[in-house]
């Protein structure tokens, strides 16, 4: 399968070669061309094992990648708490999709376990002798899986920016005590859009320009921007399926919602992925904190980013620029390259675009939003676990209180499936006020409070960080991450 950018430059690419590069020339998102979803029987999907159904949609997308049978089992096996990798849980009236239980206790696992192994296959397969140098923003979760994942790969370094003071401490624990000769994390005065958009003008500048004379090395990406990230995310609806058909919950056929915390968008775009390859997906909810750009868009046509940025207690979705939105406007104006470059030009220019009338409709056919605000985060967090037992995150909170919204007014009752992103205990403070654990401004006796209260185990990944060295300590200002990007590929 060929892949070609959502901007319309003349780029065409193989699969191995669009995972490698991550983001296209004219700073486009790499799209499949042509391809054929009605040729793909999702109903042989739903007797197969987590593994065997990565293995049938990977090669459905990245078909010029060898063995992936292997591929997949070297991603997963023994990595993952469960052969399930993402089970369903019943919790009240709704189902939930349990995405934590990798080597990060975060959703990004799952993609993130794979797209290290599909780059050192594709660096094979094209022939590439250079090092490649892995350049990712990271809102929390994704920049320790992606450590985690390219730990002492062969051939790759990876360099992940991070806001200064916009992560948990936890998650910039794992950042920072993350081990591997080939691993950097670094904190961005700024905020995740400032760290994001200064990945981006790296990239672009290099395509124009190329790196310093000397400098032997390839940039690409590990953020959703890159196919092969945002590939392996789409199995996991899927599973969802399969296991609600496994329980009786559904028959074959029957639509089942999707409730997902959206910040980058790639984890629903995922979803609609699926939905094109025939899984009865009804309605995608994307569900926003108080940086509620994306509800304002689905709900208005208009994306304005120029507004107000929030810092919150669910982190990973403080984003005002959704990446992946890119690829879905690309997806519902047909493969209009033009009408998404100009979109895109007007963001970057003025802040601000508009889609038409009709455009809108057609989002609204396919995806429902609503946001939610830190109390009433917390308050979902205490009503949860209180009314269910069940622990869940603050991410996930925002996820369960619009979906809550969603169901009151749906007019056809569906069963509703909420994605769990990330394990409670990777946000200590915000979980424990809601749950009236004794405050604490040390993260670590928290997790330990939490447990004894509730008795939920601490994930072993998380119960021995405080311990760990800190090996990364750097504080750039955003306009220097070029400058620094280039010394490190040079060390």
């Amino acid at each position: 399968m060929n892949y070609k950018s959502t901007r319309g430059s003349n780029e065409l690419l193989r699969s191995t070669e669009a995972v490698l590069q991550g983001l296209a020339k004219d700073g486009g998102l790499f799209m499949p061309v042509a391809p054929d979803y009605s040729a793909f029987d999702w109903k042989k999907l739903m007797p197969m094992t987590a593994m065997e159904m990565s293995e049938t949609v990977l090669a459905f997308f990245l078909d010029d990648f060898d063995d992936m049978k292997s591929i997949v089992k070297r991603a997963y096996e023994g990595k993952f708490d469960t052969d399930e990798l993402t089970p369903v849980v019943k919790v009240g009236d709704r189902y939930v999709l349990e995405l934590f239980h990798g080597p990060t206790s975060a959703f990004k696992d799952v993609a993130l376990s794979v797209l290290p192994v599909l780059m050192s296959e594709a660096k094979k397969a094209v022939g590439e002798e250079r090092k490649i140098m892995i350049l990712t923003a990271t809102s929390g979760d994704t920049g320790k899986a992606a450590m985690e994942g390219f730990s002492d790969v062969p051939g790759i370094d990876i360099l992940v920016f991070f806001p200064d003071g916009g992560v948990s401490t936890v998650q910039k624990l794992q950042m920072t005590t993350q081990k591997g000769e080939n691993v950097c994390a670094t904190a961005v005065r700024g905020n995740f859009d400032d760290a994001q958009t200064g990945v981006k003008v790296i990239f672009s500048d290099v395509a124009k320009n190329g790196l310093p004379e000397g400098t032997n090395a390839v940039l690409s990406s590990a953020n959703s921007i890159n196919i092969g990230r945002l590939v392996p995310q789409i199995v996991y609806y899927f599973k969802a399926y399969a296991e609600l058909l496994k329980s009786g919950a559904i028959v074959s056929g029957d639509l089942v919602d999707y409730t997902v915390p959206t910040g980058n968008f790639g984890d629903i775009l995922a979803g609609y992925f699926a939905k094109k390859l025939g899984l009865p997906v009804g309605t995608l909810i994307c569900a926003s904190n108080k940086n509620n750009i994306l509800t304002d868009f689905l709900s208005t046509g208009v994306y304005d980013k120029r507004r107000d940025f929030h810092k919150t207690v669910s982190p990973s979705m403080d984003i005002l620029v959704s990446s992946n939105l890119e690829r879905l406007l690309y997806l519902m104006a047909d493969e209009d390259e033009n009408f998404v470059a100009d979109l895109m030009k007007k963001l970057s220019t003025d802040g601000i675009y508009t889609v038409p009338a009709d455009f809108l409709a057609k989002l609204k056919a396919d995806f429902a939003c609503g946001c939610t605000d830190d109390a009433v985060t917390e308050e979902t967090i205490k009503k949860v676990y209180e009314e269910n037992g069940y622990l869940i995150d603050t991410h996930t909170a925002v996820a369960w209180n619009v979906a809550t919204e969603f169901m009151a007014q749906a007019e056809e009752k569906r069963p509703n499936v909420v994605l769990a992103t990330a394990s409670a205990y990777k946000f200590p403070a915000a979980v424990a006020e809601s749950i009236g654990v004794e405050p604490t401004d040390d993260e670590f006796e928290l997790m330990e409070r939490i447990e004894k209260k509730t008795g939920a185990p601490i994930p072993k990944n998380l119960s021995g960080l405080k311990a760990r060295e800190v090996r990364f300590s750097d504080v750039i200002d955003k306009d220097a991450m070029y400058e620094y990007v280039v010394g490190k590929i040079n060390e």
